[in-house]
């Protein structure tokens, strides 16, 4: 594999949505009754019993179904849940003057309205540079040891909008677990190829690496490969060629939005990893071709945008609700799909 092929797996195991880990345990027939945190601390490697009794005090521990406290006892057969944050980085982030569009920011939490091309998290290929570099330098950060950066989800390098970011630990476990139990609103808008039948429908199929080309997340309907995944969509405009719509994620896997549009037929706009670079519908007219390629030279990356993020404040517990219109390179790509159809309504 090339180098660059590389660092775009590298970039993409870094591209998950949602950042959290999620265990179920069921309890051994001859366990003696112990604290469930001292537990967890046995069962669960590199977490501390801090994290466990954070998860805990978050509402993050189920037992048959049922919250507990750290100082529940376990019993055999037991079916234990556990959501815990993601683990700390364990490189030294670099902080970096980069520009930052930050929509809401408290004690807790930061709302980041991010630009198209910026990565999220410093990994393989992309140790500067990302929105995690900038962070730091914007909050100060001294040392590798100073952690105020704490991500819940992540978003693609190429994809642009609302970011939601936690400053401290607390907030991080509690948000983790909201994303868990899909309490979280995300709505994006999207441009894809073809003319979408229903005005609006759900996409199910598990998501997972295709088998063959790891660059690349695929769809298995059986669910015997990937992890489940669920998109909502609905129609916002039909330029008959192309179809703007929007996306609410139930889940948030790896490329949930690429590989389930594919998936139903309709490609995103100019998403080259997923076919969408190529013209997909229209005539082979040589004007329609360099219409389409100027389209491309529009918006040069795939046409996806995180519009909505809503979610209940970790702290306050307060209803927050962020919309975020579409960047200019999306605006411009509509705009012109939009004039392009009314011109050959009118001259047909």
């Amino acid at each position: 594999m090339e180098d660059n092929n590389l660092d775009e797996l590298y970039e993409d195991s870094q591209s998950e949505a949602e950042l959290y880990e999620h265990h179920n345990i069921i309890v051994d027939k001859g366990q003696t009754l112990i604290r469930i945190d001292k537990y967890l601390t046995g069962r669960l490697q590199n977490t501390s019993r801090n994290k466990i009794q954070q998860a805990a005090q978050a509402g993050n521990i189920l037992v048959n179904g049922k919250s507990v406290k750290s100082n529940y006892r376990v019993h055999p057969k037991d079916e234990i849940s556990i959501v815990l944050s993601f683990p700390p980085r364990d490189k030294e982030i670099i902080p970096e003057n980069i520009p930052l569009n930050i929509v809401y920011e408290d004690d807790d939490l930061i709302v980041v309205n991010k630009e198209a091309g910026m990565v999220v998290h410093p990994a393989y290929g992309n140790f500067t540079g990302t929105l995690v570099n900038a962070l730091a330098y914007y909050l100060d950060v001294k040392n590798s040891d100073d952690d105020r950066i704490f991500l819940v989800h992540r978003i693609d390098k190429d994809t642009s909008g609302l970011l939601l970011v936690a400053k401290n630990e607390e907030a991080q476990t509690i948000l983790a677990g909201n994303f868990f139990n899909h309490k979280v609103d995300r709505k994006y808008t999207a441009l894809v190829w073809g003319n979408v039948e229903n005005d609006e429908g759900t996409i199910e199929g598990n998501i997972g690496r295709n088998l063959k080309n790891r660059l690349i997340m695929d769809v298995f309907p059986d669910g015997e490969y990937g992890k489940e995944a669920i998109t909502h969509y609905r129609v916002l405009k039909r330029f008959y060629y192309v179809t703007l719509v929007e996306c609410v994620l139930e889940t948030g896997r790896t490329h949930q939005i690429r590989a389930h549009m594919k998936y139903l037929g309709h490609p995103l706009f100019n998403d080259e990893r997923y076919g969408g670079d190529k013209i997909l519908k229209g005539t082979t007219f040589s004007k329609y071709r360099q219409f389409v390629q100027n389209s491309f030279n529009i918006c040069p990356r795939q046409a996806l945008h995180a519009t909505t993020l809503a979610f209940t404040h970790p702290k306050t517990k307060k209803q927050m609700h962020f919309t975020s219109d579409l960047p200019q390179d999306m605006t411009e790509l509509v705009d012109k799909w939009d004039n392009y159809t009314k011109y050959n309504l009118n001259n047909n």
